[in-house]
């Protein structure tokens, strides 16, 4: 079994800087406190196929996870696949970025979770909780990106 999960926010900031800011994945740790750790392979400015690695704490629980990008078109589309092996994972997910007539941007993010094993059971539970806090993800990445970036 799978879902989607979603959430479409509006940035202060124009979209080829918050395209840069959400492409460099060791942001994450700014809007979302699941994350405890998280690096880039190779550390270089990413691309495609670059691997962020990181730990993270679910449920009470550490995992090591890996995301390798999948897509990336600037300054409007960002798409990742997790490579790790979870009981539960992100089979895709992405940012869809819009650039704004007043210098704005629309961010809209998603991921599709799948369970494996007994995540099966548990991802019907993981999507409930995660479409539950999807408008507060994105609040806090708009948030983090705002003050992450300076205004023009």
């Amino acid at each position: 079994m799978s879902g989607q999960f979603e959430a479409t926010i509006e940035v202060d900031r124009p979209a080829e800087e918050v395209f840069a800011y959400l492409a460099d994945g060791r942001n994450d740790p700014q809007f979302s406190p699941r994350v405890l750790k998280i690096e880039r392979i190779p550390d270089a400015p990413t691309t495609v196929d670059t691997v962020f690695r990181s730990t993270v704490k679910d449920a009470g629980m550490k995992s090591a996870r890996e995301f390798r990008i999948t897509a990336l078109e600037a300054p409007v589309k960002i798409r990742w696949a997790e490579v790790s092996k979870n009981r539960l994972t992100a089979r895709e997910g992405g940012y869809d970025l819009e650039p704004l007539a007043d210098g704005r941007t629309r961010v809209r993010i998603f991921n599709v979770l799948e369970g494996h094993g007994l995540g099966k059971v548990l991802v019907g539970l993981a999507l409930a909780a995660a479409r539950k806090d999807a408008d507060g993800f994105g609040t806090r990445i708009k948030a983090a990106a705002e003050a992450a970036i300076t205004p023009r």
